[in-house]
């Protein structure tokens, strides 16, 4: 791919248990060659700069603002000798008007064949914790869609589920479209979240869309985890006070 992709796509949560909770949202992600210099792209979109809608680098690879981008994935496969050559893909929420805030971003390594191999789940917290999950096969074989790969839950991410248990994810990364999903898995409760939406190529009318029907990106994404983390207060979910972030920055 070489032209920056928009994802109109929805997320739903749905938490197990004692506490019984759910909701589904309207998200806008950008998926994109994160090392191309250049990737085609509308005016109302900068790279690294300011406009309506924007992706900086900095903002992923590293501690939130301080990023490095897809240099970093590259240091971090170098690191635990994973040689694979093929692109890196960015699908991560953009800023809007300026401000950013990511839940969760993912890296899509491919090797050589253009097939994905690799993904790196890049997890933020609201009070500014971030840590990376790397997932894939033992061989490195490629992610197939009923692929299962698992995490052993590490970053502080609701203040009503504990740091205990893992992730299984799930990746169906197609020409059109794009599925994923994560079960949070512990011995009680747990939870599920999804990502799916229609991959399109960005425009300045798409741009301006997503404006309309998700006013003010990223803060709406803030505003609505506080919302529901009221709702889960409200219905009698245990509060956890935060810990410290782990020290490794991926595992």
């Amino acid at each position: 791919m070489r032209a920056v992709e928009h994802v109109a796509g929805h997320t739903w949560h749905g938490r197990k248990g004692a506490v019984r909770h759910g909701f589904r949202y309207g998200v806008d992600y950008l998926l994109l060659d994160a090392e191309a210099e250049a990737p085609p792209a509308p005016r109302l979109f900068s790279r690294n700069g300011r406009g309506l809608m924007s992706l900086r680098d900095r903002d992923h690879g590293g501690t939130p603002g301080e990023g490095h981008g897809s240099r970093w994935v590259r240091e971090v496969l170098d690191r635990r000798g994973i040689g694979l050559s093929g692109k890196v893909l960015l699908l991560a929420q953009p800023r809007m008007l300026g401000h950013a805030f990511n839940p969760v971003s993912f890296w899509l390594c491919h090797d050589e064949a253009e097939r994905l191999c690799l993904v790196i789940a890049e997890v933020t917290n609201t009070y500014g914790d971030r840590h990376s999950y790397l997932v894939h096969h033992d061989d490195l074989r490629p992610i197939r869609p009923e692929d299962e790969l698992e995490a052993r839950k590490l970053l502080h991410v609701s203040p009503f589920q504990p740091v205990e248990g893992g992730y299984r994810f799930r990746f169906d990364i197609g020409e059109d479209r794009i599925g994923i999903w994560i079960d949070y898995l512990r011995a009680e409760g747990g939870l599920t979240a999804t990502l799916t939406g229609t991959r399109r190529p960005l425009t300045n009318g798409s741009i301006l869309r997503a404006c309309l029907r998700r006013p003010l990106g990223t803060r709406r994404v803030l505003a609505l985890i506080h919302w529901q983390a009221l709702r889960l207060w409200w219905k009698g979910a245990r509060f956890r006070p935060r810990p410290e972030a782990p020290e490794q920055e991926v595992s």
